[in-house]
């Protein structure tokens, strides 16, 4: 049983129950949905339709972010090395001018800096400034073609965090009880709280996972961590506004520093990207996603090899395969924290105990009866080498603990009485059939129906919490 997860991206062009049970047979656990590509009101079935293949499947939908593209460019436009081309964002402005989707573009960048257009394929250097209007000087010849991004490295941009389709998908997840909300370009810990309060208004438990992508991102990932609830190394845009010989590094502090603080990490971008069109993927992808593991990560993720790809299912069966491969051989090579605590107070002393108990014991697994998954998510933030299997009545918090390390969420019902909560425990366990009944675990739980969190450090057999 693997313990890093899956998602895989689906869109609109494939998105029956067929395709998602398929994807969720061989391995996937959270579904992703780019709002990028979508309309809102394409939203709920989607949603119906993931939830009728399973109910534990999580749901993760990206925001845009501040995002800046070409736009109003009617053709391609070809340029030539050396040739000056003009850039603004002010749609006053006239004449022979590439235009971008943010107004006040020329005010954040500076002379001397890169203007870098559909993932880096275009480069151009401001040379000059004139009003709204950047002057500039292409490094290579290239082809400028509408709705592509746009990146300057080492600016920082004044966009407001969310835009207005950010708001109304948001205000869409909330109705539909969605799991998770990637939030696109997060530059600072207020990011994080601009879409924190659209859903504190609604009193909604969704998690925010923060997509690091820029330099002023990886900067501020300790206060960016304390704010969100897990970050996404994104790759593919973190490489264009970085010199993607230092992503690899970032990588890893970025996924140390999400376990030390006890927050999902996932790595994600051109993991498998070859398998879009072929049927293998390269040796160095299947490395990078075995680094991937090895670095300690919650998740892995797949984009277009789902969402476009040729091969969708094989890529995911393919992805699962590396993960056990790399797990089982992981001993020399996993990166796990330093045996501390992950935060202050009894909740923390309590996991560290429990993580350390089945680090002495001939434990079988760590169970958590869990109202939040903090419990579950505390444990896993040790990397443990042993299953952790969390029970809650809440279905959105068993489908969130989806895209945990090592956790299976299991469904069980509201009982108050801690004893009977225990037999209940057990009996789930034993029916799912991975354990035995004199097998050793130790469960987390509270002694007491009015404790609202877990106060109890349980060290016994499946068969004598089952009485």
């Amino acid at each position: 049983m693997k313990q890093t997860k899956i998602i895989a991206t689906i869109s609109t062009l494939n998105c029956g129950a067929e395709f998602i049970r398929s994807l969720y047979e061989n391995g996937m656990n959270v579904v992703r949905l780019n709002t990028a590509h979508m309309e809102v009101e394409e939203l709920e079935g989607i949603v119906q339709t993931v939830r009728s293949v399973s109910d534990k499947i999580g749901i993760l939908i990206d925001t845009k972010g501040p995002n800046i593209r070409t736009c109003d460019l009617a053709e391609p436009r070809a340029i030539v090395k050396g040739e000056e081309v003009r850039v603004s964002g002010d749609p006053a402005v006239a004449g022979d001018v590439i235009r971008v989707s943010y107004q006040r573009f020329a005010d954040d960048v500076q002379v001397g800096q890169h203007i870098l257009f559909d993932d880096g394929e275009v480069d151009l250097v401001i040379r000059s400034k004139s009003g709204s209007v950047l002057v500039c000087e292409a490094c290579r010849d290239a082809v400028i073609r509408n709705r592509k991004s746009v990146n300057v490295p080492n600016a920082s941009m004044k966009m407001p965090a969310l835009t207005e389709k950010d708001r109304r998908f948001i205000r869409a997840a909330i109705q539909l009880e969605l799991d998770f909300i990637a939030h696109s370009f997060v530059r600072n810990r207020d990011d994080v709280m601009a879409v924190r309060s659209v859903l504190e208004t609604a009193n909604s438990p969704i998690q925010i996972i923060a997509k690091i992508e820029n330099r002023e991102g990886v900067d501020n990932v300790e206060s960016i961590l304390d704010a969100a609830d897990g970050i996404m190394v994104a790759r593919g845009d973190l490489g264009i506004e970085i010199p993607p010989e230092e992503v690899p590094s970032i990588q890893k502090k970025l996924i140390y520093s999400s376990m030390c603080k006890g927050k999902t990490v996932i790595t994600a971008t051109q993991m498998l990207q070859s398998m879009e069109e072929n049927i293998l993927p390269t040796r160095a992808e299947v490395s990078d996603v075995a680094n991937a593991v090895f670095d300690g990560t919650d998740a892995v993720m797949l984009s277009g090899e789902t969402a476009k790809g040729r091969y969708p299912v094989e890529a995911v069966a393919m992805m699962r395969r590396i993960i056990e491969s790399s797990e089982a051989s992981s001993g020399e090579h996993f990166t796990r924290p330093a045996q501390t605590v992950n935060g202050v107070g009894a909740d923390a002393y309590i996991v560290h105990t429990a993580v350390r108990s089945a680090g002495d014991l001939p434990v079988k697994a760590l169970v958590c009866n869990t109202g939040s998954g903090a419990s579950a998510r505390g444990c896993a933030a040790y990397r443990p080498r042993i299953p952790i299997y969390a029970l809650s009545h809440h279905p959105q918090v068993v489908r969130q603990l989806s895209l945990v390390y090592g956790v299976t969420a299991e469904h069980c019902s509201c009982i108050e009485d801690p004893l009977e909560l225990s037999r209940e425990t057990a009996r789930i366990l034993l029916e799912k059939g991975d354990l035995q009944s004199d097998d050793l675990v130790v469960l987390l739980s509270k002694n007491r129906p009015e404790i609202r969190r877990n106060n109890l450090c349980c060290i016994a057999t499946l068969g004598e919490l089952l009485g």
